[in-house]
Order: C-alpha cells, then structure tokens, then sequence
C-alpha cells in the first residue's frame, strides 16, 4: 500500500505504534510486506462495535442521573455504606469510552495513511472486557432498575433532534475513511457489501427525523405555564431530608407544596421520616446501638427527640450541594432534630405552604390506628384543610368524613368508571406519557410527577403541560424561566433539510476527492 500524498513516515510510525504496540517505522512494516487482513477487517468492525456499545452506555449513564440518588439508597440499605455511586458510573464510563474512541480513531487515521490495522493483543482482550463490563451493566440496569428504559426513551423527546444531527455528523466524517478503504481493496464484493451498509444507514439518518417527536416543537404562545415545584422530603439538596430547615429551605426556593413521609412512634406521635429505619439519616447507631435495627415506630417521641438528624447530611453528603453550605448553613444543619407532624404542619402555616405525605408502613397491623393519630394531629394544628394533600389509600373514606375539606392525591390513573372524578395524581414521571398528560390537563385533573431533578427531564414536562412536580434539585428548577429548548416545527424541518444536504454533499465530495 502506498502512502497518501502528505502522510509522512513519521506520522504514519506514531499512529502505528499505540495501535500495534510495535515501535518500528512504517518503511520496515512495507519491507516485511504486512498487510491489513480479513482477521483485521473483524477485529476493526469489533472496535467500532464496541464504540458504538460504549457510546449508548454514556448516553444511558447521563439520563439515569435524574435517578442516581435512589440507587444510592438502595445500596445503603443493603450494604449499610454511603457512597455517591453516580461519580464511579462516570469515571468507569469515561474512562472505557475514552479508550474505545482514542483506538478507534488510532484506526481511522492508519488506514487513511495507508498503514495495516494490525490490532495488538492486549487491545483485543481489553476491547472484549470492555463489552463485557458495558453489557453486564445493561443487564444489571434491565434487572434490578427497568423504569430506567421509560426514561431513556423520556430522554429522546429532549435529545432526539440533536442526537440526529450527531449522528449524521458522524456517519458523515466516517466517509473518509470508508472512502479510502474501498478504493485501495480489490475485493469488489466487499466494496459493493460496504457502500450498500453505509448508504443504507445514511438515507435511514436522513429520514429519521419522520419519527422525531417531542412536546417541545411548538410555538411560543403554546407554552403552558411552568409547572409548581414540590419539594420531596423538603429541600434535600440545601438541609437534611424531612426537617424544619429542609421546609424552609424549600420555602426559599418558592416551593408549592413540602413533600414528606410520615410514621407514628410507640407512644402515638406522628413524625416525619421516609425510611423505616432510622440508620441513614440519625445518629441512633450511637445512642440506641442495640436498637439501631428497629423499625422506627418501635421508639416512643421521648427516644426519638435525643437523636441527631442533621450531621449525616455533612458526614455523608448525599449530594455534591452539600460541600457549598454556608457555614451558617452547617451550623443549622448540625441542630436539627426528628420533627413531629405537628411541628411541620405548625410552620407550613405560617409559610402559607401545602403538605403532601405518606403514610408509613402501610402493611403495619396498627395501621387504622395511625390513619385516626394523624388525622387528630391535622385538625387540632389549625392549618386549613385544602393545604392538606393526602395520598395514603389504606382507610381513604374514612379520612373523607372525618376531614372532608382535605384533598385526596391517587397514586393511580383515572379509570374508565370512575365512581368520582379524581381531581389529583402522583405518578413515577416514567407512568405518563406527553399525550396522557395534555388529556389530563384538559380533563382538569392536576399531574403531579416524581422525581424530576433534571433541566431536561423538567423541560420535557413542561412542554407537555405537567401541572407540578416532585423534585430534590428545587433551587436549580426555580431559576429555570424557560424550557431548555423551544423549537417550531417549521424551524426544525428547515434545520432536517439543511443538515441532511450538506451531509449529502460532504460524502460526495470525499469519495470524488480521495478517488
């Protein structure tokens, strides 16, 4: 093979080297006659293969970020250890996509210089590890998190337009190479193989965008109004989960509604806590040690009022926010304790603020018990009623009668005979689809979707007219005034038009140049 006009032995050594593992010039590798073989061809298509794997698990690992900090629970409950998980599944991605591109371009420039691919063997066993570790991790996330596939395909109404352009960029550029190749082999068969897979893949990028949708491809006078925020377990980025300072941080951030979780103690006080032990967020491991493993209801309010439930959240950081709290702010956390029910009721009041809660554990035998404790606690605070969301079935009609002026929250769809129209839901964001949401909308049923951390995530419902969300990134979302991206269809068609002409022309011209 002869070398292209301006691909000099130098360059030409310098990409073999890391790519062979062999430091010697490519005017020895002519004299020993190598060339670039069948065996080579598969093993190039393997790395470009596992590119590609790498690349979609990227993509995969960035959506499921809205998420992470549920993984980071579940880990804890069954290992009993804190660790921000989300930062490994970046570097382990970064670091296998970042060897599986640098090889793959290795690749692309040899053959452009002319240079044979001959793949060392520890780059085969790595490329073949890496695989494994991308599809074990596919298969891991199919397993034990499959919502996560209903996000990923969320995530398209929000990436589908510029992964086209992406990818259409890609596949365009990937026609030097492609070009250089097909015109040095003499196998007319895989040439035709080659150009019929590439152009194949090409008129289907160029009409891809016949089945790109999204609710954000729309006028600026159909935007719906930006959805209410609500704060899952108050503020949990700025103080610690279900405390009076998470409320009130959540309050700063011009929250609708304090999301939280509530249990009834030993002694008949309802408190808020979302787990149903208390070892994440206190510090009963040291005060209570023979007791730590106890359900929280099994501790009287006396118990409870000596544990600490702030410092975990400075010890433990379950969000990278923590390490940017003011000094005043690490102080207040340090200070807090359990809240009661009636604690919070008390200062959502007087922040003119409506409570959403759970009641827990529901399969508890004491379970009507607790429904009549909360319920006292709701009226003798005073709050009004139509601030109260109540989202417990278990007993559902019984709290209607006692306190009929709260507003009942389903955590279901609407169902086709439906006794009594439903006039608010919460649901998992994966549950509803765009069209689902604009039905309900003009049904007057209030949507409310959990967990929403992400701009993207929060832009994609908004464009489909979402009326609330739950959401733990409520000082991000507050400041967002505008979804990130708001396309009219007709803009987007001419961007579709324009980027599939150039990329035609761009082809073109790279097999007429290299020929």
């Amino acid at each position: 093979m002869a070398d292209p006009p301006g691909c000099c032995s130098t360059c030409a050594t310098c990409l073999l080297c890391p790519y062979s593992c062999q430091w010697i010039t490519a005017k020895k590798e002519k004299r020993k006659g190598l060339r670039t073989t069948k065996c080579d061809c598969s093993w190039f298509l393997f790395l470009f293969c596992v590119f590609l794997f790498t690349l979609v698990w990227l993509y995969f690992a960035i959506i499921i970020l809205n998420d992470f900090h549920n993984f980071n629970e579940f880990i804890f409950k069954q290992s009993k250890l804190w660790l921000d998980w989300s930062l490994v599944l970046l570097i382990a991605t970064a670091v296998l996509i970042s060897y599986s591109s640098v090889l793959l371009v290795l690749a692309l420039c040899l053959q452009l210089c002319g240079q044979p691919l001959k793949l060392h063997w520890v780059h085969k066993i790595l490329l073949i590890l890496t695989a494994l570790v991308v599809a074990a991790a596919f298969t891991g996330l199919g397993i034990k998190w499959a919502e996560e596939w209903k996000s990923a395909r969320i995530s398209l109404q929000a990436t589908g337009p510029f992964l086209h352009i992406g990818v259409v960029g890609g596949m365009t550029l990937l026609a030097w190479p492609l070009a250089s190749f097909i015109y040095r082999t003499r196998n007319t068969g895989l040439k035709v193989f080659l150009l019929l897979v590439y152009w194949a893949a090409m008129i289907a990028l160029y009409l891809a965008p016949l089945g790109i949708t999204s609710p954000c491809m729309m006028e600026e006078n159909q935007l719906p109004p930006k959805p209410a925020l609500v704060g899952h377990r108050g503020a949990p980025m700025l103080a610690p989960e279900n405390t009076l300072m998470s409320l009130h941080k959540a309050v700063d951030c011009d929250v609708q509604v304090f999301e939280t979780d509530v249990m009834v103690s030993a002694d008949g006080v309802p408190f808020l806590m979302h787990d149903e032990s208390l070892t994440r967020t206190t510090n009963v491991q040291a005060v209570f040690p023979e007791r730590a493993a106890l359900n929280s209801t099994a501790f009287n309010w006396t118990d409870l009022q000596q544990l600490d439930a702030g410092s975990w959240f400075l010890e433990r950081r379950p969000f990278p926010t923590v390490q940017s709290l003011s000094a005043s702010d690490r102080h207040e956390a340090m200070q807090q304790k359990i809240p009661s029910l009636g604690q919070a009721l008390e200062a959502a009041k007087q922040s003119n603020l409506s409570i959403m809660f759970d009641l827990r554990p529901e399969n508890h035998s004491d379970y009507q018990n607790f429904v009549n404790v909360t319920l006292g606690v709701i009226l003798q605070s005073g709050i009004p009623l139509q601030q109260v969301l109540w989202l417990p079935d278990g007993f559902r009609e019984q709290v209607k009668q006692q306190a009929p002026g709260v507003q009942h929250v389903y955590g279901r769809k609407k169902l086709q005979n439906e006794k009594e129209p439903l006039l608010h839901i919460n649901l998992p964001y994966q549950d509803m689809s765009s069209e689902e949401i604009r039905q309900y909308r003009q049904d007057n049923i209030s949507v409310n979707l959990y967990v929403v951390n992400q701009p993207w995530l929060f832009s994609v419902l908004w464009c489909s007219g979402v009326s609330s969300v739950t959401t733990n990134a409520c000082q991000v979302l507050k400041e967002m005034k505008h979804p990130i991206w708001l396309l009219p269809s007709s803009t987007y068609l001419m961007i579709w038009i324009v980027t599939d002409c150039v990329s035609f022309l761009v082809v073109l011209w790279a097999f007429v140049l290299l020929k």
